[in-house]
């Protein structure tokens, strides 16, 4: 039986041109245990209403990673559409809660006015995954939960996340 009621339910939005560097995040955020991240690609399933899935899974997130890169911040499509929706539901949200964590792949600047007044995590640094845990922890503890605290592991022990 699971130390936890239940787990964090994260939510990682991203651009295509990213996949390979969200996959990786995917695989660590779940061997962690206590979260259960949400990746299109993992999580639906054949003959599923893509866009009905996506909404589904963002309203019932707990966390929304908002993964940014050069490539993405300069993007029209379907992440713009993804991001807009976090930034909405966002504001149903109580005032200073972690919900949306915008997580820079690369050195880009983010495009939405909204994510630039949210401290953002730079996951290219070698303490980048450290930082982004340290939210999600703060974030299961605020729904009661207690997440482990095993944040003296090495920080190399981190770069194959992304690098």
């Amino acid at each position: 039986m699971s130390k936890f009621t239940r787990k964090l339910r994260v939510f990682l939005c991203h651009a295509s041109e990213d996949k390979s560097a969200v996959r990786k995040l995917y695989k660590k955020l779940t061997a962690e245990g206590w979260i259960d991240p949400w990746l299109d690609e993992e999580k639906l399933l054949a003959g599923q209403d893509f866009n009905v899935e996506i909404n589904k899974a963002t309203r019932e997130a707990d966390v929304i990673i908002i993964c940014l890169s050069k490539a993405s911040v300069t993007k029209v499509g379907y992440v713009n559409r993804e991001i807009r929706r976090a930034l909405d539901i966002a504001q149903e949200k109580l005032e200073g809660e972690i919900f949306l964590v915008p997580l820079r792949l690369d050195d880009c600047d983010p495009s939405f006015e909204q994510l630039k007044k949210l401290h953002w995590v730079n996951y290219f640094e070698d303490n980048g995954y450290k930082k982004l845990k340290k939210s999600l922890v703060q974030r299961f503890e605020s729904l009661g939960e207690k997440a482990p605290s095993n944040f003296d592991i090495p920080d190399d022990l981190y770069k194959f996340v992304y690098f």
